[in-house]
């Protein structure tokens, strides 16, 4: 597949410095790329390399193209460009009308003409599937299961009882949606396990990462908005609720019952307490620890940053004794009284 840089520009609408009539035919990074490759310049610390790239085309912003020794896409973004160029180099591939002999689909299942079903796939009575869906091989679609149309399950993701899961949605290999949550009640100090009832509720043109797993609520579901993007490894407990257009990345875990806002922004091995609530537009930096709501948006932080061994030995000394310095500082304040 091959674009020329006029093409591509105008597809992201960007402006041509250099030849429009130069030849793409694919993506690399502004280090390895090399003739007939475009590269994207998205962040300062590749600067340095503008000078020696020697791929075909660069997209960059307009401050950066006076240090560009080649042909150039001046955009406003260019890491949503190079989003878009790349997918215009990887489109997916076309669903076609297939269900392998050794899928097992359930006779009360309804599926559209135009859907894919990988070897070894089990799908239950009641499920509802639309057109344009691929799913791969190893999935557990379960009982009264919805699926909307042009969603992508990779192999092995399960997909527990009475979920519902929106348009374009792409859920990655071993990905759990509905498993039962943790819900337990203690008696003489032993558990008894209460029944989950609830299901997952899944909008439109979400992506699952691998081995992510998402709770079915305890009586009503767990809900996870449109556009939202669940990096691999996260768990989200039973009856969360995250907002259209929120983004986790991995590792992090979610509580029970807590509800995100729309647009935030969450970082990695992140622990989120249960039964609160997070405002809109929240970004929450790497290994934060939320244990209360936040009602405004912002950037929050909790975790300390590195600093040398010796040097946070001492800084840990120090936090021990803070419950004495403000033992001492209050006697001091009552004398000066």
């Amino acid at each position: 597949m091959e674009f020329t840089l006029e093409e591509l520009a105008r597809q992201v609408g960007g402006e041509v410095s250099g030849e429009p009539s130069t030849v793409i035919n694919r993506v690399a990074t502004i280090k390895k790329a090399g003739h007939g490759q475009i590269t994207f310049l998205a962040s300062k610390s590749f600067r340095q390399f503008l000078n020696t790239t020697e791929a075909s085309a660069v997209i960059l912003q307009k401050n950066d193209l006076t240090l560009c020794q080649t042909n150039a896409i001046v955009v406003d973004n260019p890491l949503l460009a190079y989003a878009q160029i790349t997918s215009l180099f990887n489109p997916r591939s076309a669903t076609k009308a297939f269900i392998h002999p050794t899928a097992v689909v359930h006779p009360d299942a309804e599926l559209d003409q135009l859907v894919s079903i990988g070897p070894y796939t089990v799908i239950e009575e009641g499920v509802k599937i639309a057109a344009g869906c691929q799913i791969g091989s190893h999935c557990f679609i379960g009982e009264s299961v919805v699926l909307g149309k042009d969603i992508q399950l990779h192999h092995h993701v399960s997909i527990q009882r009475c979920c519902d899961i929106g348009d374009r949605t792409i859920i990655h290999p071993g990905a759990v949606i509905g498993a039962d949550g943790f819900g337990h009640a203690n008696h003489q100090g032993k558990w008894l396990k209460i029944p989950q009832l609830g299901a997952v509720s899944i909008g439109a043109d979400v992506e699952i990462g691998s081995n992510t797993t998402v709770d079915c609520g305890a009586i009503e579901n767990t809900i996870i908005g449109n556009g939202v993007r669940l990096d691999n490894l996260i768990q989200i407990a039973h009856n969360v609720e995250i907002g259209d257009h929120t983004a986790i990345a991995a590792m992090t875990a979610v509580a029970g019952s807590t509800i995100i806002g729309q647009y935030c922004m969450i970082g990695g091995t992140v622990a989120i307490s249960g039964h609160i609530s997070i405002a809109d537009r929240v970004t929450l930096t790497g290994r934060t620890t939320v244990l209360q709501s936040i009602k405004e948006s912002g950037v929050y932080s909790s975790c300390a940053p590195l600093v040398e061994n010796s040097k946070w030995h001492k800084n840990y000394i120090q936090m021990k004794k803070i419950d004495e310095l403000a033992k001492r500082i209050k006697q001091l304040e009552k004398l000066n009284q």
